[in-house]
């Protein structure tokens, strides 16, 4: 198995971005959702607003995040988030635990492929290759080595309505988290934590460890 993609999402619920390498820390992939959207306190994301997704998320080259080109705390910036999500809505930096279930999503080419549909829809952090099929689900409970990185694969990810959003047109299509549901058991890709930190590279070596 090999590493195929990498991909990050400066702010959680944009467009991310495809890097070809990148540093692992506990935390998580380093500049991966660490700014939010909040309205009233509370996280707004695509589930409920999936024009977000619209929009570009991408680290600068001073390492802070980036809307549309325009840096994240920036006039330009609130007022592109704010003709989708309301004129109440902040952009928040999240310093700490910044994720819904552990720090990392892993997809693979097997399940998939399996589906046939755009891997983008599952907004997926590492994308492995020479999976066969349905084998992640396999994986909960082992490590995954990821060049000089090991990963700890914690639960299988239980799929939501963000998988709906075409990743270009923003079309919703509810027939694809129906077939998730229906034929896949609501599952697809794997939660995992970083056991081991260190940088990552597009083509490394991948390796099922106990």
């Amino acid at each position: 198995m090999r590493l195929a993609e990498i991909w990050r999402y400066p702010v959680k619920s944009l467009r991310g971005e495809r890097v070809q390498r990148a540093r692992l820390e506990r935390g998580g992939l380093d500049g991966d959702r660490s700014i939010h959207i909040h309205r009233d306190g509370k996280v707004v994301t695509a589930l409920t607003l999936p024009r977000l997704e619209g929009l570009a998320g991408t680290l600068g080259e001073d390492g802070e995040p980036r809307i549309d080109g325009q840096r994240w705390d920036s006039a330009e910036a609130h007022d592109k988030v704010r003709a989708i999500a309301g004129e109440e809505i902040e952009l928040v930096r999240i310093d700490g635990v910044r994720y819904d279930e552990a720090p990392l999503l892993v997809t693979s080419d097997g399940a998939v492929g399996a589906l046939g549909e755009d891997g983008r829809r599952f907004r997926p952090n590492l994308v492995v290759e020479g999976v066969e099929g349905l084998s992640e689900r396999d994986w909960v409970g082992l490590r995954l080595r990821v060049g000089e990185v090991e990963l700890i694969v914690r639960e299988s990810c239980v799929r939501c309505m963000v998988t709906t959003i075409h990743p270009d047109s923003l079309e919703i299509e509810p027939s694809i988290l129906r077939r998730i549901n229906e034929e896949f058991n609501g599952l697809m890709g794997v939660y995992c934590e970083v056991a081991l930190s260190g940088e990552i590279a597009q083509g490394d070596s991948v390796e099922l460890a106990e």
